[in-house]
């Protein structure tokens, strides 16, 4: 309850994290990275989540302006992932917080999605 109030909350931290909020977007943004990639490929770097869910995330990140998705009409269909300038910009954020673990060393596993 008190997170979603955190979240709900009109400060700029409230905001930033609503979009970025679940455990995997900011996965997602690492393996995007600068290059552009396919659905299989994201799903391939990330064993540990579900099809479903990261369906569901990479829906909700480009609704947030956070990457775009890029369809091609070709046989078997392709789609591409990469990030906009919005998402390109949290890449050094993410890679502090990367720093952060290496240098206190923080145990969390990874549950699967």
């Amino acid at each position: 309850m008190r997170q979603q109030k955190i979240l709900q909350c009109n400060c700029s931290l409230g905001k930033a994290m609503a979009a970025l909020g679940s455990k995997w977007k900011p996965i997602i943004v690492m393996v995007i990275n600068t290059r552009k990639l396919r659905f299989g490929e994201i799903a391939a770097r990330i064993s540990v989540i579900s099809r479903k869910v990261l369906t569901d995330q990479l829906r909700e990140m480009e609704k947030d302006g956070l990457l775009v998705r890029e369809e091609f009409k070709e046989l078997p269909p392709r789609v591409e992932y990469a990030l906009t300038e919005k998402g390109l910009a949290l890449l050094p954020i993410l890679n502090l917080l990367e720093e952060w673990e290496a240098t206190y060393d923080f145990k969390a596993p990874l549950e699967k999605a």
